[in-house]
This record gives structure tokens, sequence and C-alpha cells, in this order.
């Protein structure tokens, strides 16, 4: 993955009214924040925030704010999009380390459904988690968990034992949890429980 380094400034100014006045010179205004060290209000050229952004790669991974000659490594913790819009509001930088171990929650893609003989015969994917927390050094973030659905067939059950991770890179439920089953339409509705049921185990922990 191409590195994303973002050029910040820090604002004088806080608040509602500074964000305006980030805003309004063009910028996108953010909050540094973690490690031992206060949070800082910073702002990134709108354009060039953007241009990160729609890349796919700056929420959720290891990202570089450049200052005055000074590198800090950071996670793109949350960014806040215009209801109206729809351009980058206000973002939140999270300060680490390098090689320090996160949590952090990746998406699942799942590939070649078209290919799968399950589903070519009528059955259904249904996805019981869209995204795993995982435990790894902040330099290694997966961009993606990829499953390949070529081969699945109706009443296969795909746990996160089926995705092979990087390595240093563990997820933090310590049980082999359902990600996603192939069900058939007389199975469904049992199915469909079964996945609710995982859903609300995930959301509980």
């Amino acid at each position: 993955m191409a590195e994303i380094v973002l050029n910040v400034e820090v604002r004088e100014r806080t608040g509602t009214g500074g964000a305006r006045a980030a805003r309004r010179d063009g910028k996108v205004p953010g909050i540094l924040y973690g490690g031992d060290k206060q949070p800082v209000p910073i702002a990134v050229r709108a354009n060039e925030f953007r241009k990160a952004l729609y890349t796919g790669k700056l929420l959720g991974h290891l990202v570089k704010l450049k200052h005055n000659g000074e590198v800090q490594s950071v996670i793109a913790k949350d960014v806040q999009m215009h209801p109206v819009t729809d351009e980058p509001w206000h973002f939140d930088a999270y300060r680490v380390d390098e090689k320090q171990e996160i949590k952090i929650s990746v998406p699942v893609r799942f590939e070649n459904q078209d290919e799968a003989p399950g589903i070519k015969r009528g059955g259904t994917l249904n996805v019981v988690r869209h995204e795993v927390e995982l435990s790894c050094p902040a330099d290694r973030i997966p961009e993606v968990l990829v499953f390949d659905l070529k081969g699945a067939e109706i009443g296969d059950t795909i746990r996160i034992s089926a995705i092979e991770l990087p390595k240093g890179v563990t997820a933090t439920v310590d049980r082999d949890f359902v990600i996603a089953t192939v069900t058939g339409a007389a199975a469904a509705a049992d199915e469909g429980e079964a996945a609710e049921g995982e859903a609300a185990e995930a959301a509980e922990e």
C-alpha cells in the first residue's frame, strides 16, 4: 500500500469558530490526539485531504502527518462528512508508534460470488460480520480481509479460521466465530435466526 502523507497546519483557534475559519480558508479541520500529549487542533488543505480520502486507504490505516519538517504516525479514526454536500467536514487522528499494537476493525470482502456453486443453485450469502476487529502492529493493518467464495456450497459456514491473516495479526475474539453462511431457500429462516444470534454476539463483543 502506498504511504499517505498529509501536510498539516496547527490551528490557532479552537472550537466551532476555529473549524469554520479553517473551512472558509479551504481546509478540513481536525483533531490530533492520543499518546502522552495534549490534543492539538489541526487542518489539511481540502483538495489534499479529498485526494487521500478517495483512495479508500485513509480511514483506519496508518498515515503520516507532516508539519514543519516533523513527521507523526497516526491512525485516521473518523471522518465526518457534510450531510448535504458530502464533502469532508472534520477528522480525528490518533497518535501511534508504527510498531505499537492496536485494535482496529477491518472490513471483510467476499470474492467470486458468481462462481460459487451453492449460490448458482439459488443459495444466498448471509453475511454475519461485515468487519472484524483485529489486534495488530500499526504498520501491518490489513486493508481488507478477503474470502474467496469459489467452490462454496449451500450449507457452508465461513468462519474466521478460513481467512488467512497476515503474520502478527490476530482477531480480538478468542474463538472461531462465524463470518458468513451460504444457505438455501428452505434453510434461510433457520440460518437467518442463527445469523442474528451471531450478530448479537458480535455487537456485545
